[in-house]
């Protein structure tokens, strides 16, 4: 794993990957409740248009007054926005259909890739006391998600078990450099987590076998299976670790969360 030394204040981590379908959301959503679990206080901020990340942690739509894209876009304060989840040190910035146009506003916007640096060190943050913040990203490689890299400390890359999966690293990979020279030189990767794993399937193996020898240490020891109870929790609005907390799912995150929590304190 990289040498990731620990920033002052909250740990900022971006998880990314272009490619749909990954399980950046289910990875946000029940990394952020495994760290809660560990004792950590974490704030997930939705950038998805989709906003599955708010749904899945139990904000309706109609009880999303501010949202991610008032925080680019209005100056709204960052503790206007900061919503309390069920869950007890969880904490969300929602997002809503709206945001699905700020790619479009930010362009005219001097400061369009640091919005998201800017608003995510406001001193409001301060009264939250927060360890980790997780950015759930959208599926592309647009405004949005380079202001998550430009706000970030680390981007950790959901990688699903399935054919090609290492070809679409190569264009992250690629955007990653750019900020780096443009906007954040000193981001790093946080870890490659292999997700929807399935031990008994020959290709779930050969993916893993390829990703740890070309990334090597990069590849998170932990992998996510593929589990129905992880796929169903979403639809109770709860991470899985409390919709089945015995579940191979819940298991997997709690394990990618304490590696996660060693890596940072190493």
């Amino acid at each position: 794993m990289s040498d990731l030394s620990r920033p002052q204040g909250p740990k900022i981590i971006a998880v990314a990957n272009q490619k749909g379908g990954v399980g950046k959301t289910t990875t946000s959503i029940n990394l952020a409740a495994a760290l809660v679990e560990a004792g950590k206080r974490v704030l997930v901020v939705d950038l998805d248009p989709q906003g599955n990340a708010s749904t899945g942690l139990g904000v309706e739509s109609d009880a999303r007054d501010f949202t991610t894209y008032e925080l680019l876009l209005e100056d709204i304060s960052l503790d206007e926005v900061i919503q309390e989840t069920d869950f007890e040190g969880l904490y969300i910035v929602p997002a809503t259909i709206d945001l699905s146009s700020a790619d479009i506003e930010l362009i005219s916007n001097e400061k369009r890739s640091f919005l998201l640096h800017d608003a995510l060190r406001q001193t409001a943050m301060d009264a939250f006391a927060l360890d980790y913040i997780l950015i759930d990203c959208p599926p592309s490689l647009n405004l949005l998600t380079v202001n998550a890299m430009i706000a970030a400390h680390s981007i950790l890359v959901p990688l699903q078990s399935e054919f090609f999966a290492l070809e679409g690293l190569s264009q992250l990979m690629l955007t990653i450099r750019e900020v780096r020279q443009s906007g954040n030189k000193d981001l790093r990767i946080e870890g490659v987590v292999l997700t929807m794993y399935d031990r008994r399937n020959n290709l779930s193996q050969q993916v893993e076998s390829d990703a740890r020898s070309n990334l090597g240490d990069l590849v998170f020891k932990t992998v996510i299976p593929r589990n129905v109870r992880v796929s169903e929790a979403p639809s109770f609005a709860m991470p899985v670790l409390t919709y089945d907390s015995a579940s191979k799912g819940a298991s997997a995150y709690r394990a990618l969360a304490k590696e996660l929590i060693h890596n940072n304190s190493i």
